[in-house]
């Protein structure tokens, strides 16, 4: 079975990772800044199922850390088959408001802290000649929206490396991939923090409106489902918008492949979010009628 490390554990996705990863049988190193204070539920399932999973502390943003972290590491498990970089940070604010140390300390972590843990396995994956690095971006690595310019400028930057990396090592055997989750409801969302009340943006509130459901607020809970029902109708029958995702629909819907379709509804939900972001839709869906529905599990 493999060895694998798994940055950024302590929640969220990086401790999914690591539980899958290490319920399959493979040796996993969890690591997150204090394994002392992070990791709780972890640990928790770790014990419980009787798991092979390890701790280990492990600063990304540190040359240091990464260092002592990945030469124990190595020195213990003898190799690295697995990389996992999943360490990362959320920070969001309009161009012109955001500090550029904020703009640094989001491409330290997400961007420099995941490179610092390639070179760390590069050696030993490309003398042994097996391997696999696995980056978690974001679909903001993939399109950028306001005003998510910190952000998705260091996942950006991170699918470029990426790419970059996985033509070199391909000679060596070594496979390199990037996930880019959607949004998914984890502490990140929680660290964002409030939106100041002297910006001259709205995005930002409209975004967190988008995906952070507030108590109290069933409306919020089920966003996404009336933006899918409302995404054609404020634009007019004859609109371009309109026909174009007719046209996506009817072509899906004839091919009858699940890919297709797929690709159809991730192309609405960005259009979806885009519009949401630039007040198109915003002020329509927040007039409409409110569903209730049961609190999200």
């Amino acid at each position: 079975m493999a060895i694998a490390v798994v940055t950024g554990s302590s929640t969220g996705i990086g401790q999914a990772s690591a539980i899958t990863l290490a319920r399959a049988g493979h040796t996993v190193y969890a690591t997150m800044r204090n394994p002392e204070t992070g990791g709780e539920e972890l640990r928790v399932i770790a014990s419980k199922e009787n798991l092979p999973l390890r701790f280990a502390a492990l600063d990304v943003n540190s040359d240091q850390s990464v260092q002592t972290a990945f030469g124990t590491i190595l020195e213990e498990a003898r190799r690295i088959d697995v990389l996992v970089n999943n360490a990362g940070i959320g920070n969001m604010g309009a161009v012109e408001e955001t500090l550029i140390d904020n703009f640094r300390a989001v491409m330290e972590t997400n961007f420099f802290g995941a490179l610092r843990c390639v070179q760390a396995v590069l050696p030993g994956m490309r003398e042994q000649r097996t391997g696999c690095i696995i980056n978690v971006t974001s679909v903001a690595g993939r399109f950028s929206a306001a005003p998510q310019a910190p952000y998705a400028s260091s996942k950006f930057a991170l699918e470029a490396l990426s790419e970059c990396l996985a033509q070199e090592m391909k000679v060596f055997c070594v496979r390199v991939a990037i996930v880019e989750p959607g949004v998914i409801a984890t502490p990140i969302f929680g660290k964002v923090g409030q939106t100041p009340s002297s910006t001259r943006y709205p995005q930002r509130r409209r975004l967190m409106d988008m995906h952070i459901s507030k108590e109290g607020d069933p409306y919020l809970r089920t966003l996404l489902v009336q933006g899918a029902h409302h995404i054609l109708g404020p634009f007019g029958v004859d609109s371009d918008l309109r026909r174009w995702g007719l046209k996506l629909a009817e072509r899906s819907g004839k091919s009858g492949k699940k890919r297709a379709i797929i690709a159809v509804a991730r192309k609405l939900a960005i259009l979806l979010h885009r519009l949401w972001v630039s007040g198109e839709v915003y002020e329509p869906l927040r007039n409409s009628t409110r569903i209730t529905m049961p609190a999200a599990a």
